[in-house]
């Protein structure tokens, strides 16, 4: 534990450097005028908070807490939000620039007013921790630890507002999420799909852990985005029980995602879980209905999702024809690998 403690105060310092240097200055002595650390036990968490200000535009509030207080660079912040890096720094430079025109006052705000800042938080700390969690491996210095600091940042909101459902869903979702991790990758370092992960490899503990803070959230009778994406992954985790994969559930759990929280991902997630309850030709042509959108165009994940149904469908031609272009847009060696392996047995059959 101390060491884990270490590396992620290791961690901290390196995000709060010279990137966020400039930006810390405006808000950091009222911080510590305002709040004390036992209200706000994390200086990123208290700066996290006043960065979240209602006059900021809400769209640019969790992008601008990533870069100014974790330190995340426009390119990486834009893959995040399936945005062009152009487009994210032009957002970011806007909001700078209004923030010293207007004048926002950037305060540690009172406690009453951390709920109406919480989603941006919430958002900014998720995004954390899918930038970590991208590296399985651990291999990229500029992404290590990042996926235990997310989950370090969400322990710590959940324990400062635990009444709030959708911090606690959060957390399960990133602990589900983290228990595979050593499923993800085979001793030689290959990617490992979900499906086919061994289960004895996943972190009962966990596990066990998310279920129960599923079900605090469950039980405050208010859903929303987090617990939604945290009940999908507890679908799948149901596995290890069952022996498995309740696609129907899913399926509805997309449903529900759509209606309250539409975006392409969740879109794509969905057809894939239409795909597993009711059959390829039904997945496709979910997927179809998204494949408009300019901005899956880039998207690895689409065109992963594409090729697999058409693999099923016997539509080999079209199908290596999506593998090329997620093998192009892929920058995890393992995963482009699998891709590429995938693609390949396309030519030998």
């Amino acid at each position: 534990a101390v060491a884990r403690r270490r590396d992620v105060d290791a961690v901290r310092r390196r995000l709060t450097g010279e990137a966020a240097r400039d930006h810390l200055q405006l808000i950091a002595e009222e911080a510590e005028a305002r709040m004390t650390n036992e209200d706000l036990p994390d200086e990123r968490l208290r700066l996290m908070f006043a960065c979240a200000h209602p006059a900021i535009e809400p769209g640019v509030r969790a992008p601008l807490i990533l870069q100014t207080v974790l330190g995340f660079d426009a390119a990486t912040i834009a893959s995040a939000f399936l945005v062009s890096p152009a487009t994210m720094g032009q957002r970011l430079v806007r909001a700078k620039n209004r923030i010293r025109e207007t004048g926002i006052p950037f305060r540690v705000p009172e406690r009453a007013e951390l709920g109406e800042r919480l989603g941006a938080v919430l958002e900014a700390i998720y995004a954390t921790f899918a930038e970590g969690w991208s590296d399985p491996a651990g291999t990229e210095t500029r992404r290590r630890n990042l996926a235990t600091e997310g989950i370090w940042l969400g322990r710590l909101v959940a324990s400062l507002i635990p009444d709030e459902p959708e911090t606690l869903g959060l957390l399960a979702l990133m602990l589900f999420a983290e228990a595979r991790r050593a499923a993800r990758r085979s001793p030689e370092g290959d990617f490992v799909p979900l499906a086919e992960q061994d289960i004895a490899l996943w972190d009962d503990t966990l596990i066990d852990e998310a279920e129960t803070l599923l079900r605090r959230a469950a039980a405050r009778g208010i859903i929303g985005r987090y617990q939604l994406e945290a009940a999908v992954q507890s679908a799948h985790t149901a596995r290890r029980r069952t022996g498995r994969t309740d696609w129907s559930a899913i399926r509805q759990l997309y449903d529900a995602l759509m209606a309250i929280a539409g975006s392409p991902v969740v879109a794509i997630n969905r057809a894939v879980a239409i795909a597993g309850a009711e059959g390829a030709v039904e997945g496709l042509a979910a997927l179809d209905g998204v494949g408009g959108d300019k901005r899956l165009a880039e998207y690895q994940p689409y065109w992963a999702a594409r090729a697999e149904l058409l693999v099923r469908l016997g539509r080999s031609a079209e199908a290596a024809e999506a593998y090329d272009q997620a093998v192009g847009l892929e920058r995890d060696p393992a995963l482009r690998r699998f891709l590429q392996a995938e693609r390949g047995k396309l030519v030998r059959n």
